[in-house]
């Protein structure tokens, strides 16, 4: 893992924060399959340099993300090799306020991501915070750790093809047929955090499972636009709703089986 926070040297984004915040939180949030594009059209400005020590609250909180994909590691690796298949573990950066990533600069506007050009989860820890007053889910480390979980879902679909299939299928196809498959994906991660979650229960405590669902909800696509637009366009959700996101965390947990995660023919049908 690697812990750029207190050190972070990148290029800020221009001025008007606040509007970027809330485009990548309906369109970007927990790394979608748009993450490039989006990067790369954002306005940017001059470098920007800061660096201090971290707090100790700051360092346990480390060390617990550096733990989870430890603990993501541990199952992908059993599971891939269940499967006949060799799992290559992905990175993942922490960071402070912007970041400078393979697939372009972020800034903690982004939400966490994951890269498929450097196979690495980014993550500005400080985003949890307003997943939990802005948004309304429950705080608690288990929160954290279905982000990672479904961060970590992104880089199996990069692994198995899904994210490339996907991003062929979404070319030549109108804006709303694209945003399904874009919701199938991110709903599919979901399911694989939740596969996870199953494979992990031996380290789970009481209302770890409850937290997972409350930021699941918190970030179903509904939710976000009734929190920052106060209206809900169907045609533009890129994620699913927040049922739809609660429902197949809920799947993978239960079953544990990756195989039964076909968001695609499931929201076909």
């Amino acid at each position: 893992m690697d812990d750029r926070r207190g050190k972070s040297t990148g290029t800020k984004l221009a001025a008007g924060g606040g509007v970027i915040a809330v485009i990548f939180f309906i369109i970007q949030l927990f790394g979608g399959s748009e993450v490039n594009q989006i990067l790369d059209q954002l306005p940017q400005q001059g470098p920007a340099t800061e660096e201090r020590e971290l707090t100790a609250e700051e360092k346990e909180l480390g060390a617990f993300t550096e733990v989870v994909l430890a603990d993501t590691e541990d199952i992908w690796n059993e599971i891939f090799a269940e499967n006949g298949a060799n799992y290559r573990e992905p990175g993942m950066v922490l960071f402070s306020e912007v970041v400078q990533t393979a697939c372009g600069g972020a800034s903690a506007a982004s939400g966490p991501f994951y890269c498929p050009a450097d196979e690495k989860l980014y993550m500005d820890l400080k985003f949890f915070e307003e997943l939990r007053t802005r948004f309304g889910a429950k705080g608690g480390d288990f929160a954290i750790a279905y982000v990672i979980a479904h961060e970590v879902g992104h880089h199996v679909q990069y692994l198995l093809g899904t994210a490339g299939e996907v991003q062929r299928l979404q070319q030549g196809l109108s804006q709303p047929e694209a945003n399904e498959l874009s919701v199938a994906l991110e709903l599919q991660a979901d399911f694989y955090a939740g596969v996870w979650a199953h494979h992990n229960q031996e380290n789970l405590h009481e209302g770890d499972i409850e937290e997972a669902l409350s930021a699941a909800s918190a970030v179903g696509d509904d939710a976000i636009m009734k929190k920052t637009s106060g209206r809900v366009v169907p045609d533009a959700f890129t994620h699913g709703t927040s049922r739809q996101r609660v429902e197949w965390f809920t799947r993978g947990y239960r079953t544990g089986n990756f195989t039964l995660g076909n968001t695609f023919e499931a929201l076909r049908n």
